[in-house]
């Protein structure tokens, strides 16, 4: 395997709608006022954190030993495909290109946004490094909700609109309970692995069940928030999103974990897909 192929494994692309989704979201919900330079730019911080966010996980939990009996996709360091620090490198590259438009975007509608972004930085390393890392202790999937849901979908709005409303708030609050859904897979998947290496994730901390409680109720949020904010008849364009939850959550009782993360990865940008089409066609 080459080392660009194995880099972009270890950039996890299946991942990456949990970051594209926000963007596409707020974009369609800015409507006329959308701007293309600034809804590309939110899109590339938003892809170079995800992917950062990635590498810092495989880099950490690589030197931590907690990937060693991990079920999911390869890990770089674990599986001893790249070195540590090749992978600490691509994971610096990967928040360097984030900053770099991050700080476009910050220059061009408000300063605060590059506190915003270091705040980002922090929780994007801080999850799984450090001494401390909020991962170990059930603190994950707040992190996603607060940083891939709000902050990237209200985010992108303001930068194209320089405006926050009720509406976007709503949107970012869907797009952040799908996000934490796919989190909470991945940790269902890797309860007991983690459960022996001491990561305190909040599966590990409320149990499987729980955690697969707490995945439905999340989905029925976004769903219920699709059905509310979009006017009738558009707002149907959501009903072709339940036959996916239902196999979902097949899949789910069925033990096939890894099949439905990828499936909730896959639900997330038909969901961005749906909500957007409803927004461009509801507004003529």
């Amino acid at each position: 395997m080459s080392s660009l192929s194995v880099f972009w494994l270890g950039a996890r692309p299946k991942t990456l709608p949990a970051a594209i989704a926000p963007v596409l979201v707020a974009t369609a919900y800015a409507g006329r006022d959308w701007n293309p330079v600034h809804a590309l730019a939110a899109l590339i911080v938003a892809v170079s954190l995800q992917i950062a966010v990635n590498y810092s996980n495989d880099y950490s939990d690589g030197i931590r030993g907690t990937d060693r009996d991990r079920v999911g996709p390869t890990r770089l360091v674990a599986s001893g495909l790249a070195t540590a620090k090749s992978v600490k490198s691509a994971a610096y590259i990967a928040f360097a290109i984030a900053i770099i438009a991050g700080s476009f975007l910050a220059l061009f509608t408000s300063l605060w946004l590059f506190l915003i972004g270091a705040f980002a930085i922090i929780a994007a390393w801080g999850y799984t490094g450090g001494e401390r890392p909020y991962g170990y202790r059930g603190l994950g999937e707040l992190s996603v909700f607060i940083f891939f849901g709000l902050v990237a979908t209200i985010g992108t709005y303001f930068v194209q609109t320089k405006s926050v409303d009720l509406t976007i708030t709503l949107f970012a609050i869907a797009m952040g309970s799908i996000a934490c859904c796919i989190l909470l897979l991945n940790n269902i998947r890797d309860y007991s692995g983690d459960e022996v290496s001491g990561k305190r994730t909040l599966s590990v901390r409320v149990g499987p069940r729980a955690s697969t409680l707490l995945y439905s109720l999340l989905m029925i949020i976004a769903l219920m928030i699709f059905l509310l904010t979009i006017e009738i008849p558009w707002n149907f364009l959501a009903l072709p999103l339940f036959p996916i939850l239902f196999l979902i959550r097949k899949e789910i009782a069925g033990g096939r974990l890894i099949r439905a993360l990828e499936l909730t990865g896959k639900f997330q940008m038909a969901y961005a897909l749906a909500l957007s089409l409803a927004l461009i066609v509801s507004r003529g």
